[in-house]
């Protein structure tokens, strides 16, 4: 998660008396189906992956660096070999982006994009994001960012094999779904920047971003109750997105739900500082899945040995979920600016 703080104007939040039928009406469906594929994300596939990609083979994953490329390409493999169509420009899984549009310290880089095809409304697009980018070398030590951003880094990979498994077996979801691991956070968002600005896909038709940004370890607040997750921004554009994903937490993994960062008070300013900040000025409906901040957060001391890979698998199983159910509802989501 960057460092940095955005400044920004917050969504409309102004709801007419229809928000108060809102909550009942919304109904999630194909538990069963759900959990059936939520299964196959499992703990030791995380940690397989986390370990490679917070390695020293990396050496931090600074913007433009070799490490970097290597590892957007160690992403790129991955969806190749899974079968995930790419999107990026001459069919390759990656959106390039120019030195010019980066601070002038840093060279080109690149988000790596990969997609699996709606069956009946494909011109519309769920955005599930993290980032893959960290601090890179300092004083001659690796910052693995193991955590920030290891974690939702290996969890979309997951999640996107979650959906082409049930893809493979003929169950498409309705709408697209684009997996979008983005550069260039920890410098000021600039990787979400630039897809918000050269979209792959019309802004227009993208339904919402589920943007994951440290989900592997506890913070001291849940030391004794680490079954949580903290959620930012889901109510900020469409109260109906909240519900939505209230309910299938309810129906799925059962974490506690924590929404004191989503506060518009907040001083830490969580809602600016990840890159579903960069969709939700585009009114897009987002959620930001975080675990806040810890010790070893911005530190050398980020490595995968401290990650909780069962309770890594857990939110991951909640956020593929809450894709599923936005994959595969019938009509697009309600704007609070609507109701």
């Amino acid at each position: 998660m960057s460092a940095f703080t955005l400044v920004g104007s917050c969504a409309n939040t102004k709801y007419s008396t229809k928000i108060e039928n809102l909550e009942s009406s919304v109904v999630v469906k194909d538990s069963l189906m759900v959990a059936t594929y939520a299964k196959t994300i499992k703990a030791k596939t995380l940690k397989t992956n986390l370990y490679q990609f917070a390695s020293e083979d990396f050496s931090g994953r600074e913007v433009g660096t070799e490490g970097q490329k290597k590892a957007a390409q160690f992403l790129a493999n991955f969806y190749k070999a899974e079968g995930l169509l790419p999107v990026g420009k001459d069919s390759t899984y990656f959106q390039a982006i120019p030195k010019s549009f980066l601070p002038e310290k840093y060279n080109a880089s690149e988000n790596v994009v990969a997609y699996i095809e709606g069956a009946q409304k494909p011109e519309e697009l769920i955005i599930i994001s993290g980032h893959l980018d960290h601090l890179g070398l300092e004083d001659n030590q690796i910052h693995f960012g193991a955590d920030d951003n290891g974690s939702g880094t290996v969890a979309i990979m997951e999640i996107a094999q979650a959906f082409k498994t049930a893809e493979k077996n003929g169950v498409r979801p309705k709408r697209s779904i684009l997996f979008l691991h983005l550069t260039a956070e920890e410098i000021g968002l600039q990787g979400s920047l630039y897809y918000t600005q050269n979209p792959l896909f019309p802004l227009e038709n993208t339904i919402a971003n589920l943007n994951i940004d440290m989900i592997g370890r506890v913070d001291d607040r849940h030391k004794d109750n680490p079954d949580y997750i903290y959620l930012i921004g889901a109510d900020r554009i469409s109260k109906e997105l909240h519900y939505i994903s209230k309910k299938t937490n309810a129906s799925s993994s059962k974490l506690e739900l924590d929404y004191k960062f989503n506060a518009e008070n907040d001083h830490n300013n969580y809602y600016y500082r990840s890159d579903h900040y960069n969709f939700a000025k585009q009114n897009i409906p987002v959620i930001f899945y975080f675990n806040g901040e810890h010790p070893d957060y911005h530190k050398p001391t980020d490595t995968p040995e401290k990650i909780n890979y069962p309770l890594l698998e857990k939110r991951a199983k909640l956020i593929f979920s809450t894709a599923w159910y936005l994959a595969n509802m019938e009509d697009r989501l309600l704007y609070n600016e609507n109701l």
